[in-house]
């Protein structure tokens, strides 16, 4: 298709200026105050006898109706600008009229206001028709005799209107409403002129709100056997898309996954869009930079009151329009609704848009599956990661690394729930645990589960269904001190995932159903952030239903059955610890993935954590450290602190730590016990 040239607006300005000619010659003739310098500024007699012969009779002011045979009138007029011609693709007017579905009176009414803007030599002859010489934009009336169109045409006034194309649209203002209706000055945006003379900057207002959306980096396609969800969807979508505007609300279950799907279906479809995140205000603006460019509308996420901006796109009914959001769409924000769909959401990890996106920038011995798997973010949002983890490379001067990937991905999944739990960004792996073969195992077994469940509840279709969600859940039971929580952290540092402790005393309330909707918060933030949620001390929360005696009683058991229908749902990654597990509902139970078992630590087992915990440590040569495990039955993190203890005194004389040292520290983990200290200064 040829693409429209500024170059043939001077042909048009030229055609207006010869009727603004004879409208000229026709009043110079006919005013007998046409040569008066001050004509405008005051009315002679002259003028009054004039002006009240003109008013005889509508035809008076109708300059097309004019017949050039009757005595004392001027030659006709040329013909009118609203005559019908053949479209040229090369005229900008004409190519925005066809995709715009402009008449071509609109056009002949956009020429007329749009010339003071193109030519200044317009000026001051609008001034002269104007009657006033200040006035130098054209008129309802003016714009109405230059078009051949009487002025007591309803039809004609009608174009004016503020739903007439040309103001609907916002290609025409009509100013000075407090003025006679013939009398309003006519005008049109900057970014119009702008726009015909070739120039798309995006309007100015727009600044901070718009923005091109791009091309995915991989395209939704066809792989070996039955086609895909995601592809499917986008194939569906990018056919209506390409066969007419359309208005489509897409549901996510995921942040990033309609922008994802919505993206990809655009691009197929051979649209562009402008992705939108600005105020109710500026939609107007909105849509006449993407009437004037051709392109779709995107906008992600909606604010508190969605109503009038949901309002004012679903009526352009000539502009795609996609609206992504997690939340459910309301029929009462719009009479006009739009097709709404749920995004399927990317196949697990979406390897194929990180691949293209690190292009030839990873490390030759990346596991790339293995590494993003546990990771849920749109596409933007991957190429954005990729390119971080770019940089992140390029700084250390590496390839890019699973350490840089991870790091890069947590930074892209920025999360709310800060505000109900205290992060913990890993610094643990495998090794720091010291644990039997059996908890050990169902801990990896627990990360495996994390990394595949798109594969094996989704691909494989193993979900429960009725509604329940992709989430892992895990129940950590045993002593305090057992490496419960350590353990969360090494599960959650070997997903390359942050780990969320939620502080119990932020979400308990004593006031009813405020515990619930802080515990909402929590799951619907957790939901769409990848992370690894932590309920430490779960018994708080997830305690055994008892019998009904009084109303506190019902409403604990309120809560309890409200956190089995989240967990039902819940799409995230959540471990629960406790030191009781009897305590725990065996409803709960029966939601869990996985219940892992930590034993007291055998005397074996006190000598690895003794030796693990000294690893970093100075210490004196041969130091035998296998008398306290025998002797002092202490659990991980009691070792832990007898250890730092023992650091202490040991930097407090500038010296390495000696058996005195860890003797003490056990014997202080004894004490605060309350426990009797086994061979008190025998040892």
């Amino acid at each position: 298709m040829t693409s429209p040239s500024p170059s043939a607006l001077p042909a048009r300005l030229a055609r207006l200026r010869e009727r603004v000619a004879a409208l000229v010659e026709h009043r110079a003739a006919t005013d007998p105050t046409a040569d008066d310098p001050l004509r405008g500024l005051y009315l002679s007699e002259d003028a009054v006898r004039h002006l009240l012969h003109r008013a005889d009779g509508p035809a008076a002011h109708d300059p097309a109706s004019y017949d050039p045979a009757a005595p004392g009138d001027p030659p006709a007029p040329v013909a009118p600008l609203g005559a019908p011609g053949r479209l040229d693709a090369r005229d900008p007017l004409d190519a925005l009229a066809a995709r715009l579905g402009l008449t071509d009176v609109d056009t002949a009414v956009l020429l007329v206001a749009l010339a003071p803007d193109l030519d200044r030599g317009f000026e001051p002859l609008y001034g002269y028709l104007n009657d006033d010489v200040s006035r130098r934009r054209a008129t309802v009336a003016l714009a109405l005799d230059l078009c051949g169109l009487p002025v007591h045409d309803a039809a004609a006034r009608g174009r004016f209107h503020p739903s007439a194309p040309l103001t609907a649209l916002g290609l025409l203002v009509v100013d000075e409403p407090e003025r006679p209706f013939l009398s309003r000055a006519l005008r049109v945006p900057d970014r119009l002129a702008a726009h015909l003379l070739g120039d798309d900057t995006p309007d100015a207002a727009l600044a901070g709100h718009i923005r091109a959306l791009s091309a995915p980096v991989t395209a939704y396609e066809d792989g070996d056997g039955e086609e895909a969800p995601d592809t499917r969807f986008v194939r569906r979508l990018a056919a209506l898309l390409a066969a007419a505007p359309l208005t489509v609300y897409v549901r996510e279950r995921r942040e990033g996954d309609g922008l994802a799907c919505v993206t990809a279906a655009l691009h197929a479809a051979g649209l562009s869009a402008l992705h939108f995140t600005g105020p109710e205000e500026r939609v107007p603006d909105l849509l006449r930079e993407v009437r004037l460019t051709g392109r779709a509308v995107v906008l992600t996420g909606l604010p508190d009151k969605p109503e009038t901006l949901v309002r004012a796109l679903t009526a352009a009914a000539d502009v795609p329009v996609l609206i992504t959001s997690q939340g459910p769409y309301d029929p009462q924000w719009s009479e006009y609704d739009p097709l709404v769909l749920e995004a399927p959401g990317r196949r697990s990890g979406a390897v194929d848009t990180w691949a293209a996106a690190l292009g030839d920038a990873a490390d030759t011995g990346l596991d790339l599956a293995a590494t993003v798997a546990p990771y849920h973010l749109g596409g933007e949002r991957v190429v954005r990661a990729a390119l971080a983890a770019r940089g992140l490379a390029a700084f250390d001067g590496t390839p890019v690394t699973a350490g840089h990937l991870r790091l890069a991905a947590r930074q892209q999944s920025a999360s709310g729930l800060e505000r109900h739990a205290r992060r913990i960004r890993p610094d643990v792996d495998w090794r720091d645990l010291v644990l039997p073969e059996g908890p050990l195992t169902q801990l990896r077994e627990l990360a495996l589960r994390a990394r595949h469940r798109d594969q094996v509840l989704g691909d494989w279709r193993l979900s429960a269904g009725g509604g329940r969600g992709r989430g892992v859940l895990g129940l950590f039971a045993g002593e305090s001190g057992t490496g419960k929580t350590l353990s969360a952290e090494v599960v959650a540092a070997d997903l390359g995932l942050d780990l969320y402790v939620v502080q119990l005393s932020s979400i308990v309330d004593k006031y009813v159903g405020e515990t619930e909707k802080n515990l909402e918060r929590i799951f619907s933030e957790a939901d769409r952030t990848d992370a690894v949620l932590l309920f430490d001390e779960a018994d708080a929360v997830f305690g055994k239903r008892g019998e009904v005696k009084d109303a506190h009683d019902k409403y604990a058991n309120m809560e309890s059955a409200y956190l089995l229908q989240r967990l039902e749902a819940f799409d995230g990654i959540a471990l629960l610890t406790t030191n009781l597990r009897a305590n725990i509902d065996e409803a709960f139970t029966r939601r869990l993935d996985l219940v892992v078992d930590f034993p007291f630590p055998d005397p074996e087992q006190r000598l690895a954590l003794w030796r693990h915990g000294l690893k970093h440590v100075p210490t004196v040569e041969n130091i035998d450290v296998a008398p306290l495990a025998k002797e002092f039955e202490l659990a991980g993190g009691s070792i832990r602190s007898a250890v730092v203890t023992a650091a202490y005194l040991a930097a407090g004389r500038g010296s390495a730590v000696t058996a005195a040292d860890l003797l003490d520290g056990a014997r202080r983990e004894y004490r605060k016990a309350g426990r009797l200290v086994p061979g008190e200064g025998s040892w």
